[in-house]
């Protein structure tokens, strides 16, 4: 299931949430700009290692490696996720608590994917802990408004409307289980599950000062499908 939309409108124009998307791409472009030494370098450099957080070094990396990705389908698929779902949030939170809401879930998610690979030399990189967070948020904001979804049938595609529950809750049924798999994927699921119930329970501490936007209610009729 491949998200393109959501059927949910905003009030506030969503500065933070286009600039972490300018932010994260800009980065990207550097880390691709002189090769792949220097690509490797800045992922070595400013991504999270435990093993270094071990040694008393690189707590700068909670921070930083959310703003780095290791290739286009990465950064894509991200920010993909980012612009459809992070602009509900900032319309609720406002600017500034949206900026802190989404290094906060972000920061969390590392320090949740460190947990589970405790001394690891791999590095992690993305902003897909911090995208977690905002999935989560949506869920309990927002749980009934539509999501435009691209499914696969067979050999053929199609365009369904689902309650944002439905989308959001396999997509996260999906992150349990490839994190209860014992391989190693190369994807860190821990950091999304990590940054997900970040999302939820910081969703329902600023819940009561949100500015609530109108959401319309799902219908299921297969007409509208």
């Amino acid at each position: 299931m491949l998200p393109l939309g959501d059927e949910n409108p905003t009030r506030l124009t969503p500065m933070v949430n286009w600039s972490i998307i300018v932010a994260c791409s800009l980065v990207f472009l550097w880390q691709t700009s002189a090769g792949q030494n220097h690509f490797l370098l800045t992922i070595v450099n400013y991504g999270l290692i435990p093993a270094r957080i071990l040694t008393g070094s690189g707590y700068y990396t909670f921070l930083t490696n959310i703003f780095l990705h290791g290739g286009w389908s990465h950064l894509l698929g991200n920010m993909l996720f980012l612009a459809i779902f992070g602009d509900n949030i900032e319309d609720c939170c406002g600017h500034l608590r949206y900026l802190a809401f989404y290094l906060v879930s972000g920061m969390v998610a590392s320090a949740v994917w460190m947990l589970t690979t405790w001394g690891a030399p791999i590095p992690a990189v993305g902003a897909s802990g911090a995208i977690s967070g905002v999935l989560g948020a949506y869920l309990i904001l927002y749980p009934t408004a539509r999501v435009r979804t691209l499914i696969s049938a067979g050999l053929f595609w199609r365009i369904i409307r689902v309650p944002a529950w439905m989308m959001i809750g396999l997509w996260f049924l999906y992150q349990l289980l490839l994190a209860a798999i014992p391989i190693n994927t190369g994807v860190a699921y821990w950091a999304h599950i990590g940054g997900f119930a970040s999302g939820m329970v910081l969703a329902r501490i600023i819940k009561p000062k949100l500015r609530r936007t109108r959401v319309f209610p799902i219908d299921f009729d297969e007409s509208t499908l």
